[in-house]
């Protein structure tokens, strides 16, 4: 004998199975609270590691009760008028002109409350931008769209790196399946500073305007191209702390996070010791002649970190932006190549990579010249892009 399930109790079983489908979906998307970035249904400031940024918390407090006793004064006062006084009981409008007395009380009142807030204010703002006596000076340059960090002053001096956010991450967003608690906010070179050392960073950019901003560090300053701006931070614990580009600053804005990593004083000599070292040993003589597949090697990782966001890992490029993969320029005309990489194209669209080193940027263009459907067998030297920086 044939069963068949009648239609009403086959849409309830459809619909409880698309419900439950939906909920195991929503379980394995589930993230938890980040601890120094964003939280789970978060609706106050992060959680502060600095004096500024407990001042910050404190002042926002304060304005916002003091904003609401204002509210509720004045609208207390005007519904309870207009409930009392309302025509339906017998009351008729009153016939007055201007009232001095009322008009110096709502000009001198605000007027008082406004100079409060401005004064409790003041002392926050005026120590926010006393970059005085920093244990540590780091450089923070904005690119489209990354972050570059030079030390500059105290231990650490003459470290300098980019950070770059994961490519799993922007694989993840261009696919719709974020994943982990740090998503889009995790980068393959943090900056690291020591716990309790005054820190101060200096602030510019190369193409637009960026944004540094580490909420937990109570730190937001504009990156200008042409200025240097500063801010400091002293964090008094140790751990991870997260931030973003806070200025629109193109179609990648979304993945220019900011990871802060705070050790304490003698890991962070650690770190340092380490980091020189190994800028030493990635060291390049811009006079070594390579062969062929080693910078093909080297330019493999080299497009992987700083390319592939755009021109995608196939070369093939997407929606303006061009194909390497088959490209002309990229096949016969190694000068024009160098070119733009250096210098940028298409107002922009194109950022200059300057900031590469002259063997990384040799390997870069070496390896397109010899991926994909690309067999030149061509290369370009280091020495020919120091020639091309002249």
């Amino acid at each position: 004998m044939k069963i068949t399930m009648n239609r009403p109790w086959h849409r309830l079983a459809q619909s409880v199975s698309a419900g439950a489908a939906l909920l195991a979906t929503r379980a394995a998307l589930a993230v938890n609270d980040l601890p120094g970035g964003p939280a789970v249904r978060q609706l106050d400031l992060h959680p502060p590691v600095t004096k500024i940024a407990e001042q910050q918390h404190w002042l926002h407090n304060f304005m916002l009760i003091v904003c609401l006793v204002i509210f509720v004064a004045v609208f207390g006062v005007m519904f309870y008028s207009i409930l009392k006084h309302r025509k339906s009981v017998g009351h008729k409008s009153a016939n007055f002109h201007e009232s001095v007395a009322v008009e110096i009380a709502w000009t001198i009142v605000p007027f008082v409350i406004v100079i409060a807030m401005g004064a409790m204010a003041t002392r926050t703002v005026v120590a926010q931008k006393d970059t005085t006596n920093a244990d540590l000076t780091i450089k923070a340059t904005g690119y489209q769209w990354k972050w570059g960090y030079d030390y500059l002053k105290g231990e650490g001096e003459g470290i300098g790196f980019l950070s770059t956010l994961d490519y799993a991450h922007r694989e993840m967003s261009e696919m719709g399946k974020p994943a982990g608690d740090d998503y889009l906010l995790k980068v393959d070179n943090p900056l690291v500073v020591p716990v309790d050392r005054k820190v101060r960073i200096i602030t510019t950019a190369n193409d637009v305007i960026h944004a540094w901003m580490v909420p937990s560090l109570g730190v937001k300053q504009d990156a200008i191209p042409g200025f240097v701006r500063d801010t400091w931070f002293r964090a008094e614990k140790t751990g991870d702390f997260y931030g973003q580009c806070a200025e629109l600053c193109g179609k990648e804005h979304a993945y220019m996070p900011i990871h802060v990593k705070v050790l304490s004083q003698a890991d962070y000599a650690k770190w340092v010791e380490g980091k020189k070292k190994e800028m030493a040993a990635a060291a390049d003589d811009p006079n070594k002649v390579w062969k062929l597949e080693d910078l093909v090697a080297r330019g493999e990782k080299v497009y992987a970190s700083n390319c592939a966001a755009c021109h995608r890992p196939d070369g093939k490029g997407a929606g303006p932006i061009k194909p390497l993969d088959g490209s002309e320029i990229v096949l016969n005309d190694p000068a024009r190549q160098i070119q733009i990489v250096l210098g940028g194209a298409a107002n922009g669209a194109m950022p200059a990579w300057k900031q590469l080193s002259d063997t990384e940027l040799a390997a870069v263009i070496t390896y397109t010249k010899n991926s994909w459907s690309n067999k030149t067998g061509k290369l370009v030297q280091p020495a020919e892009i120091v020639a091309a920086r002249k």
